[in-house]
């Protein structure tokens, strides 16, 4: 495994159906890096597309579990981006924070903050 790597953390609580995970999953990735076109490219996304994009997929078990990550991850100077579901397929109309991509960043800060929560 390369240097770097992604984490997204998927509400476990929430019971969505798989498919309804990998799009939640898939939201988080694409938006955390979206300005790869950008000249000002941070050169920790750059690096983790040359390494292969590592993900890894953990699961909490709740909103407020889901939102401390983010916290923490963001008091370390680490990307986050949180999704919140329409909720138009599932959740009854309610937008739902579903998931978040923590990263892409050096594996060891990643690790400090999910390394602990068990794989989806």
């Amino acid at each position: 495994m390369g240097l770097y790597k992604q984490t997204i953390c998927v509400r476990h609580d929430l019971k969505m159906r798989m498919g309804k995970v990998a799009a939640q999953v898939g939201h988080s990735c694409v938006m955390s890096v979206l300005p790869i076109e950008s000249i000002n490219c941070p050169l920790r996304i750059l690096r983790w597309i040359e390494e292969g994009m590592t993900k890894i997929v953990v699961k909490v078990e709740s909103e407020d579990e889901l939102l401390s990550i983010v916290e923490k991850a963001k008091k370390c100077g680490i990307a986050t981006h949180l999704v919140t579901d329409a909720g138009h397929t599932e959740f009854h109309g309610v937008p739902t924070k579903t998931c978040a991509a923590i990263g892409p960043d050096l594996c060891e800060k990643i690790d400090q903050l999910t390394g602990d929560l068990k794989l989806l």
